[in-house]
């Protein structure tokens, strides 16, 4: 059975690469166009997902706040969150591994990096 990984952006360029360099790995793929979407697709599924890699500037519900709810709720206390963003500061990296992203990542990015790093979260 193939692992589930939620893709949050607002950037539809964005989802359908990550989409397909993971589908093309053998994932199973949700996306969400914000982090009000993702909650609302989430709450839907009849499984979990394994892994969240999400941006953090969206419109309805950022990137942060999606990670802040994601911990508060028991089955996602633990679920490891990459954050993928365009942000390079280092107050940005802070802050969403203070929320609780597992970790971060740059955009501009290169598949192999991302899926490198699903591989670490997933301990693949």
């Amino acid at each position: 059975m193939s692992q589930k990984i939620l893709i949050v952006d607002d950037s539809p360029t964005i989802v359908k690469f990550v989409s397909f360099s993971l589908k093309n790995s053998g994932f199973e793929v949700v996306t969400a166009s914000d982090g009000m979407d993702a909650i609302e697709k989430i709450s839907r599924l009849s499984s979990p997902v394994d892994l969240v890699i999400t941006d953090l500037n969206m419109p309805n519900l950022d990137g942060y706040s999606l990670i802040d709810t994601l911990r508060k709720n028991e089955t996602y206390r633990d679920t490891p969150i990459i954050i993928l963003s365009s942000e390079e500061g280092e107050d940005d990296r802070e802050r969403g591994l203070a929320v609780g992203a597992s970790s971060y990542l740059v955009k501009p990015f290169k598949s192999s990096r991302l899926l490198d790093e699903i591989a670490r979260q997933l301990h693949q």
